[in-house]
C-alpha cells in the first residue's frame, strides 16, 4: 500500500459505438487498483476488447450504500478506484452517488474521465432549445405517479429530458399527450451512436402514432425531450399589438398582404388576423 491517497475516478463509457471510448479512459482504467462495475456481465466484455485486465467489481444500487465505506478506506490507505456504469456517465440515473458524495467527506480527490452521455447526446441533436434544460432521469413505473410527476413539470420553461424504457415508451407518450397536449414538441432519440439510431422530432400526437406504428421505435435505449412550455401570452396585449400593426399595414396594402405580413409579425393564425382585419376595415 502507498503511503499517498488514492483517489476515485468516474469514468465514461461509450453509450453504444465502441469507437466513443477515450484514449483516456483506457489508460485510467488499465491503472487504478480496481473497477467498479454496475453490472460485470455488461462491462467485462468492454474491458476485454481493450484489453483492460484490472479486477473488476459489482457495484450496483443494492449494495453500493454497503459498499462506500470499504472502498473509501481502501482509497486512503492509498489504492485508486475508478467507477464505471453500463454506459455514459456513471450517477446519471445510475449507481454512484453515496459514494462520490462519501469520498468528498473524506476529503478523497474525485476525477473526472469525461465522455459520452445520452442526455447531452441526444439533446446536441434535438432541435430543442440547449440553452437553458432540466434533466429528469427515468420517470415513475406507474401511470398515477408519472401524470402526477408530469403535471407538476408541465408548466416547465426549459426543455425536458428523460430517459424512458422501451416496454414503458407508449404509456409515457400517452401520459405526456394528456398532460401537455397534442402540440407539445417531443424528440424521441433511440439507440444513440448506434447501428439502427433515431432521432424523430413531431408533435405529441404524431410522436405518439409513429411509435404505435412502429414496434421497432419500442426496442432499446431511448431518450425522449420535450419542449419547454411557451410564456403564455397577455390576450388583450396581443389584440392591442395586432391592431397597431393592421392599422399600419392596411393604409398601405391590400387585405390580403397585409393579413400575411401581420400574421408573420404576430406570430397569430392568419385566419385569426384575417377576421380581426375584416372587423377594422368596416369601423
Amino acid at each position: 500500500m502507498s503511503n499517498k491517497p488514492g483517489k476515485i475516478y468516474v469514468v465514461a463509457t461509450p453509450i453504444g459505438n465502441l469507437a466513443d471510448m477515450t484514449v483516456r479512459a483506457i489508460e485510467t482504467l488499465k491503472s487504478v487498483d480496481l473497477i467498479l462495475a454496475e453490472d460485470t456481465r455488461h462491462s467485462v466484455p468492454l474491458l476485454r476488447h481493450f484489453q483492460i485486465q484490472t479486477q473488476c467489481q459489482a457495484f450496483h444500487e443494492h449494495n453500493e450504500k454497503m459498499m462506500a465505506e470499504r472502498v473509501c478506506q481502501r482509497v486512503i490507505e492509498g489504492e485508486s478506484i475508478a467507477i464505471i456504469s453500463d454506459a455514459g456517465v456513471p450517477l446519471i440515473s445510475d449507481p454512484g452517488f453515496p459514494l462520490v458524495k462519501l469520498a468528498h467527506e473524506y476529503h478523497i480527490k474525485v476525477e473526472p474521465i469525461p465522455g459520452p452521455c445520452a442526455a447531452i447526446t441526444a439533446l446536441s441533436a434535438s432541435g430543442l432549445a440547449t440553452d437553458r434544460f432540466s434533466f429528469e432521469g427515468f420517470l415513475p413505473a406507474k401511470s398515477s405517479a408519472r401524470k402526477k410527476v408530469l403535471q407538476a413539470l408541465d408548466d416547465e420553461p426549459r426543455t425536458l429530458i428523460f430517459y424512458e424504457s422501451p416496454r414503458r415508451v407508449l404509456d409515457t407518450l400517452s401520459d405526456m399527450l394528456e398532460i401537455m397536449g397534442e402540440e407539445r414538441e417531443v424528440v424521441l432519440a433511440r439507440e444513440l451512436t448506434k447501428l439502427f439510431e433515431t432521432i424523430y422530432k413531431a408533435p405529441l400526437a404524431e410522436l405518439l402514432n409513429f411509435v404505435e406504428q412502429d414496434e421497432n421505435q419500442r426496442k432499446g435505449e431511448i431518450v425522449l425531450l420535450v419542449a419547454g412550455k411557451p410564456p403564455v401570452i397577455d390576450a388583450d396585449e396581443v389584440s392591442l399589438n395586432l391592431e397597431n400593426v393592421l392599422n399600419i399595414l392596411l393604409n398601405d396594402l391590400p387585405l390580403k398582404q397585409a393579413v400575411s405580413l401581420a400574421s408573420k409579425l404576430t406570430g397569430l393564425k392568419k385566419n385569426q388576423v384575417y377576421q380581426k382585419a375584416l372587423a377594422l376595415k368596416e369601423q
